[in-house]
């Protein structure tokens, strides 16, 4: 039997409306744009990949629109003519083209494993050593800004079995405002919901020392990043102060990344994801870091369609450890899908579409309608 070959690779722009704005410490979101990957090989299997960001440029150093330059220029010509079969092999020829770059691999890396799990007739979570768990606890983001509407939002999700745990998009407002507005929120909901907030950096350590303080006496369950990425020493610090949980989110993306905020004491949970750390393989390696140091371990989004996030939750299904559940719930955040067999989300977790690879299906109709003309 010869040997499948990388025949082609084509990148699509997809925007997606969202059911609500959905507002971040540096944005506010009105929409998702997707980079879709259709990977194709000589055999005639194609692999399906997703790249996003938060916010555009606001968030981090990659921009949909620069993760499609860097694959169409750079990535996608070194891989054309190479083993379709060999996923290590190809992320390394990728390493050694460009460096970081680290959501387009992602995209690259998901496409060639979906390829891959097709190609054997098994699912990705089983290349990577196997499911350990078949769905994945899902908590949802209350982003609206509005205190009233985030509890009656709250109080829905929870009747409905979605989630029971839910997230605060805090940092744009006032800090005392902030603090009202969570302490709301988790006496409305009680015992019956984890509450945890996300500041996204934007607090400096003398602020986060007394918000977190508020956040702990009102019952807040976790506070994710609340100072820039760059102050390990200061998130030591808040973490050593601190009962409640402090994670790391934009603070790390490499083993090494996991390893030196290990060394500082400087989280007590990780927020891993596949995008930050360059791919599922990348991911699993910071997950392995983390939790031989006894940090706990969250799955992490970029808030990612149904293709990235199914991605995602094969990693995140083959991790031993996964203690804070995940964040999978950007399909739900999306008006509108391109895939025919979404995930299914109920008794408040993520269940992935069964079949080989990611077991996805492209809605050609709609990615055809959401695709962005260039």
């Amino acid at each position: 039997m010869s040997t499948p070959l990388i025949a082609s690779i084509e990148t699509l722009l997809v925007d997606l409306p969202t059911i609500r704005a959905h507002q971040l410490a540096m944005t506010v979101m009105q929409k998702q744009t997707l980079v879709i990957v259709r990977l194709r090989a000589s055999d005639g299997i194609e692999g399906l990949g997703e790249a996003t960001t938060i916010g555009g440029l606001a968030y981090g150093e990659e921009s949909p629109e620069g993760m499609k330059l860097a694959i169409d220029t750079y990535l996608a010509p070194a891989l054309v003519g190479q083993d379709a079969g060999n996923v290590n092999a190809a992320m390394r020829r990728l390493d050694k083209v460009a460096r970081g770059n680290r959501c387009a691999k992602s995209a690259l890396e998901t496409a060639l494993l979906d390829a891959q799990g097709k190609r054997l007739g098994v699912p990705v979570s089983a290349l990577l050593g196997g499911a350990v768990r078949d769905a994945l606890p899902v908590l949802w983001t209350l982003a609206s800004g509005d205190t009233a509407r985030d509890i009656d939002e709250a109080e829905s999700l929870l009747a409905a079995g979605r989630h029971d745990t839910f997230k605060l998009k805090v940092g744009r407002r006032a800090i005392a405002d902030d603090v009202r507005h969570v302490a709301r929120i988790k006496t409305a909901l009680g015992e019956r919901a984890r509450v945890t907030v996300d500041v996204n950096q934007a607090w400096n350590e003398a602020d986060a020392a007394g918000a977190i303080a508020r956040l702990e006496a009102a019952g807040v369950d976790l506070i994710e990043q609340p100072i820039a990425r760059e102050n390990r020493a200061g998130m030591a610090r808040l973490a050593a102060r601190f009962v409640v949980p402090i994670m790391a989110d934009e603070a790390v993306a490499t083993p090494e990344d996991a390893l030196e905020l290990a060394r500082l004491g400087a989280a007590d949970v990780l927020a891993l994801k596949i995008a930050k750390s360059g791919g599922l393989h990348g991911v699993m390696r910071c997950a392995a870091v983390g939790d031989a140091a006894g940090m706990a371990l969250y799955g992490g989004t970029m808030l990612e369609g149904s293709i990235g996030s199914v991605a995602s939750a094969h990693a995140f299904r083959a991790l031993p450890t996964m203690a804070w559940g995940t964040e999978l719930f950007g399909p739900l955040l999306l008006k509108d899908d391109i895939v025919a067999n979404p995930p299914r989300y109920e008794n408040f977790s993520m269940h992935v579409p069964a079949g080989p690879g990611l077991g996805l299906t492209l809605d050609e109709d709609k990615l055809a309608f959401y695709r962005r003309k260039e």
